[in-house]
């Protein structure tokens, strides 16, 4: 066939398909003059619907007669035109169709009619989208395919956010300042949500494709991964708590008091006997604890602990013969043990501390001396880590004794940082 005759044919189909139009034109015309308004909406419709398959019966004639008599090469570059023709028709018919239908309704129905265009817009892209993939990837070799699939996903991801930040956009444009507020927030919290759920997905799908090795390889690394980054944060917080950590007061207070303690003159007599009995360096510092109701407190060196902790139990003139309290705290830069006594013949309380070095706490039990030591001793040993020797039965009361580390410790780790 000669070009003039394929130019010729092309004009008599275009003057057939331009005559068919008018007609049908014409005809919707005198209908709709003659009937009611509830008449004319449904005449519109039917005719809007069949002049789009009328279209659509052409356009499938002209593309079977096209193919009929072109070559493989041009038959594939005509098939893609006429899909664009075809899809640029319809998006131009939805686009007149839905001014019409606009234009009739009042405002209520109008944000309902536009809800329900986008939703099938979005349906109608997504179908197109869906089937030209298909064609495409039926065509293509498994290495093209895999690049195709990606480039699809990333187009897609793209096309959909695109759709969203429009509609965001036109909603926005219609509500007053509150409802914007609400509606960002609903919109973050969705985006967030799809977000979690592609990454989801496209998690399943790497593990899908994973041997099983590599996938014990990867929750060892996600594990291992989780691990340090709690024993990071762990570490952080401690450094921040040992920087903002204020000085602790430990031995003396910092404003001398004006007046005198009534507790003075029985602490002068316990040092007083102390020093004649143990020996004048035994005691390394004493005071009156202002914050702690003025208890007499004495400070013992760690070699005569154990002697000033016995003189005091036994002396007949001081006779502390009750242990109220002991404990231990971590300071950091040393262990610190406190006892708490009080004697019912002079119905005086006094304090004995005794400062340990932090890496190897270790002191004599005074379970010995006072039973009511027992427990408080097995604590401390249970918690700081501090060691009593000649302790009937020094073991953990509160924790296992496979328990790894001394959670009163203030450098404490956890071993198991999920647990």
């Amino acid at each position: 066939m000669s070009e003039k005759e394929d130019l010729a044919k092309q004009k008599a189909e275009a003057a057939a398909k331009a005559k068919a139009v008018a007609l049908a034109r014409k005809k919707a015309k005198e209908e709709t003059a003659e009937k009611p308004e509830g008449e004319m909406d449904v005449a519109k419709q039917k005719a809007a619907a069949a002049a789009k398959a009328k279209a659509a019966a052409l356009a499938r004639k002209q593309a079977k007669e096209e193919t009929a008599e072109k070559p493989e090469g041009e038959m594939d570059i005509a098939k893609q035109k006429a899909a664009a023709a075809a899809k640029a028709k319809a998006a131009a018919l939805a686009r007149k169709q839905a001014k019409e239908e606009t234009a009739e309704k009042p405002e209520g129905e109008m944000d309902a009619a536009k809800q329900k265009a986008a939703a099938a817009a979005k349906a109608k892209a997504a179908a197109l989208a869906r089937k030209q993939a298909k064609e495409e990837t039926a065509e293509k070799p498994e290495g093209e395919m895999e690049v195709a699939k990606q480039k699809a996903a990333a187009a897609a991801k793209a096309k959909a956010a695109a759709l969203a930040r429009k509609q965001a956009k036109e909603e926005t444009a219609e509500k007053p300042e509150g409802e914007m507020d609400i509606a960002k927030q609903k919109a973050a919290a969705a985006a967030k949500a799809k977000a979690a759920a592609m990454a989801r997905k496209q998690a399943k799908e790497e593990a899908a494709e994973k041997p099983e090795g590599e996938m014990e390889i990867a929750k060892q690394k996600a594990a291992a991964a989780a691990k340090a980054k709690a024993a990071a944060a762990a570490k952080a917080k401690a450094a921040a708590a040992a920087k903002n950590r204020t000085a602790v007061q430990e031995s003396e207070e910092v404003d001398t008091p004006s007046e005198i303690s009534p507790n003075q003159s029985k602490l002068d007599q316990i040092v007083s006997a102390i020093e004649s009995h143990v020996g004048q360096g035994a005691l390394l510092e004493n005071y009156i604890n202002r914050l702690s109701k003025d208890v007499p407190t004495l400070v013992a060196n760690p070699d005569t602990y154990f002697s000033i902790a016995k003189f005091l139990r036994y002396d007949e003139q001081l006779d502390f013969s009750y242990l109220s309290e002991i404990h231990g705290t971590d300071f950091e830069s040393h262990m610190e043990i406190y006892v708490h006594l009080h004697s019912f013949k002079m119905n005086q309380s006094v304090a004995l501390k005794v400062k340990l070095d932090r890496d190897t706490p270790v002191i004599p039990s005074l379970v010995p001396l006072w039973s009511g030591a027992n427990w408080p001793e097995c604590e401390a040993y249970d918690l700081l880590g501090i060691n009593f020797y000649e302790h009937p039965d020094l073991k953990r009361i509160l924790l296992g004794e496979d328990w790894k580390g001394y959670p009163l410790r203030k450098d404490y780790e956890p071993y198991d940082v999920e647990v």
